[in-house]
């Protein structure tokens, strides 16, 4: 499995980058997993369905499956922080790329996603494992780089640079990065 996050401001094109990734991977043929960050209130659920009645009732978990799909629903007595390498050891085994979105400080290598119109700062100058930029404005980055700059508006372009680079990306829950430089 290979593993690469995205990190950016909000409103950088995290989101439209990934969502537009996905299809440009799946036609090279590859399984593609995506772990994202979201606010503590967030809900899948809707009341009156049975699996909401089930966690209001107090279930610990709740797993409800299709012959198309399957969701599993784990309510945390506490609030708890998992780490994006807990997350990942809850995914299917047989992917072959996990995109991950949100969590901007793990030691995850990332692609940062930025744009000179937000007004943001870079994150790449103070950040070692940003290892491309995606951006739709190159000439505006604020620090020169060494770095690969990836067109931000060319997810085509971005899944051959992954494909490239794949190896680099291997997953080793034990010790990732596995090939940090």
């Amino acid at each position: 499995m290979k593993v690469v996050g995205f990190a950016g401001y909000s409103g950088s094109g995290k989101t439209q980058l990934i969502e537009r990734l996905i299809p440009a991977l799946r036609l090279r043929g590859l399984r593609v997993s995506v772990v994202k960050h979201a606010h503590h209130n967030f809900d899948i659920d809707h009341a009156g369905k049975d699996t909401f009645r089930h966690r209001e009732a107090g279930a610990f978990e709740v797993v409800v499956a299709s012959s198309r799909r399957l969701a599993l629903m784990r309510e945390f007595e506490r609030e708890a922080q998992l780490t994006v390498h807990q997350l990942i050891a809850e995914l299917y085994e047989g992917v072959d790329w996990v995109l991950v979105e949100g969590f901007k400080s793990s030691d995850l290598l990332k692609i940062e996603v930025w744009r000179a119109a937000s007004g943001k700062d870079a994150k790449y100058p103070d950040d070692e494992f940003i290892v491309a930029i995606a951006t739709d404005s190159p000439d505006a980055l604020p620090v020169p780089t060494g770095r690969p700059v990836l067109d931000l508006n060319d997810p085509d372009a971005v899944a051959e640079w992954l494909d490239a680079h794949g190896e680099r990306f291997t997953y080793d829950p034990v010790g990732y990065p596995v090939n940090h430089a």
